[in-house]
């Protein structure tokens, strides 16, 4: 899944194959992708403070992109995501735990450098969710290139060194929705308190209503009687 950090809006997504170890699932980890978006959006700092770097060497760089940050989420006993963010957009998959971090960051790599250079000036003013959708065929593509961790490309791959990484971060996938679900449940108590305030002020302005009339409606009945009956007898 691909999504823009800013609001958690769906810019491209990949349906699962059949044969894929979790297809069966697909409904609940698409809802836990969704939420990790949400997740990003609300606090996008936040959510590369507080995890466990795995060893990389700091001193790798590289001459054509800036270094990025990948983050695993364990979600489970068998499953993990693993995302990177660049550019305002989060490049997000799932992976069975035993496949290689490795390969899937440099799957997720091969995602984000397509991407960008081809939608990369669009994504601000994307307006509906999957707008990119469009952009599955090059996941697809790409994704048939990595399903195989033992083929003799990946397998170089792994051997490879770990090029334009800053770092590489892991959490359990409770501490990343955990932290969203507690701050739904804040902007929640926030709205119903604004709503009780304002019913508060409403019931308050009436009640005030009702006091003037109790206090001064009699004066006010009396004065107009007195107002008619001296219109009635000496000025008609």
């Amino acid at each position: 899944m691909i999504g823009r950090v800013s609001d958690g809006l769906p810019l491209a997504a990949s349906m699962a194959d059949e044969k894929d170890a979790y297809a069966g699932e697909l409904e609940t980890y698409e809802r836990q992708a969704k939420k990790i978006l949400r997740s990003l959006a609300r606090s996008s700092a936040d959510a590369h403070q507080q995890a466990t770097p795995y060893d990389v060497n700091p001193a790798i760089t590289s001459a054509s992109t800036a270094k990025q940050t990948f983050v695993s989420v364990e979600s489970g006993e068998f499953f993990c995501f693993h995302y990177v963010i660049d550019a305002n957009v989060c490049f997000l998959t799932l992976t069975e735990k035993a496949y290689p971090r490795r390969l899937a960051y440099d799957y997720l790599d091969e995602l984000r450098k397509e991407f960008l250079s081809v939608y990369g000036a669009q994504v601000p003013a994307a307006s509906r969710p999957y707008e990119f959708i469009r952009f599955d065929s090059f996941i697809q593509k790409t994704k048939k290139l990595y399903s195989d961790s033992r083929t003799q490309r990946n397998l170089d791959k792994l051997n490879s060194e770990l090029k334009d990484v800053h770092s590489i971060m892991t959490k359990n996938i409770n501490e990343v929705l955990g932290r969203g679900e507690r701050l739904d449940a804040v902007a929640e108590k926030s709205t119903r308190l604004t709503m009780e305030s304002k019913r508060y002020a409403s019931q308050a302005a009436k009640a005030n209503r009702m006091r003037i009339l109790r206090t001064y409606g009699p004066l006010a009945v009396v004065a107009f009687v007195l107002l008619f009956m001296i219109w009635w007898f000496y000025l008609r």
